[in-house]
């Protein structure tokens, strides 16, 4: 009687379930690898549109500081930097003899002002940019100040 040698085939099937259950792994890490870069690159384009916001009101205080309103008001400041859009909008709170020129739309009530303080300025910058991995997606950044002239 001849003894016929069989295999045991545990071993390959063993590794062929560690194959599949790493590249399952490899799978869930990719993935959450992406989602991770979109998040953090969200976050940087809104950081970066909060500090355009702010860097546009200040520049609007400094601007309607040094503006002549005798003639015109200062109504808005618009810029664009890379991929972001700014909109600043300002409107004016003061007797009339201070903002009697501004455009009607542009003057607020009277009664909140002072003689130390006769002018106080609103202004809301608005930033408009777009999602880097889906351009049909618009974010705006609003930003409003109330300040003292």
């Amino acid at each position: 009687m001849k003894h016929i040698k069989t295999r045991n085939g545990f071993s390959i099937i063993t590794a062929i379930f560690l194959i599949v259950l790493m590249s399952t792994v490899a799978i869930f890490v990719t993935n959450l690898s992406g989602k991770i870069v979109k998040s953090t690159t969200l976050q940087y384009q809104h950081e970066q549109a909060e500090l355009y916001a702010k860097s546009y009101t200040e520049f609007a205080v400094m601007a309607v500081m040094g503006h002549d309103r005798s003639s015109d008001c200062l109504k808005t400041i618009n810029g664009t930097i890379g991929s972001y859009a700014i909109r600043t909008h300002i409107a004016y709170i003061g007797p009339a003899s201070v903002i009697g020129n501004c455009a009607a739309n542009r003057q607020l009530s009277t009664d909140v002002t002072t003689s130390s303080t006769p002018l106080t300025v609103i202004i809301d910058s608005y930033v408009d940019y777009k999602d880097l991995d889906d351009n049909n997606h618009t974010y705006t950044v609003h930003r409003r100040t109330v300040q003292k002239i």
